[in-house]
């Protein structure tokens, strides 16, 4: 079954909303509704997100990323593009959905004149860290961010 690939747009808003709570379930989807419109529905060039459909055109995944400016562990060039997050619903998963995605996000940031593609993962995220070797990522650091209240 092929896959359907499209730039995520306001009629996504809903179903891509419910993705991202899946991916990231500490955030309401009403935070999520509210970050799609202000983060990549805006428009400015900066971001782009694409949506994957099913055969019944359901949408099943997402992959949402950034140019970046600032520096970006492991890149030497700006600006970076940056794979700020993917999902592909467990069901779906291992039919080279998420591959397809990040296919097109590559694509969109060389057309914008980027030549890195940077991304990150949480350290006890083995999972993601397979699936950005298998993308063919390569790790280039490790860190741990500490705080202290002042």
């Amino acid at each position: 079954m092929e896959s359907i690939i499209e730039i995520g747009t306001i009629k996504d808003v809903e179903p891509w909303a419910e993705l991202r709570v899946a991916l990231w379930p500490h955030h309401s989807l009403e935070y999520h509704r509210a970050e799609l419109g202000r983060a990549f529905l805006s428009e400015n060039g900066e971001a782009v997100a694409f949506i994957a459909r099913n055969a019944a055109n359901k949408a099943v995944g997402f992959a949402e990323a950034t140019l970046r400016h600032d520096y970006v562990n492991g890149c030497s060039s700006s600006p970076v593009l940056f794979l700020e997050g993917i999902y592909v619903r467990p069901v779906d998963r291992r039919k080279g959905i998420a591959r397809l995605l990040c296919d097109a996000v590559a694509d969109w940031g060389k057309s914008l004149g980027c030549s890195e593609f940077g991304s990150d993962a949480r350290l006890e995220n083995s999972a993601s860290h397979a699936l950005h070797a298998a993308l063919g990522f390569e790790e280039t650091q490790r860190v741990v961010f500490f705080r202290k209240p002042l």
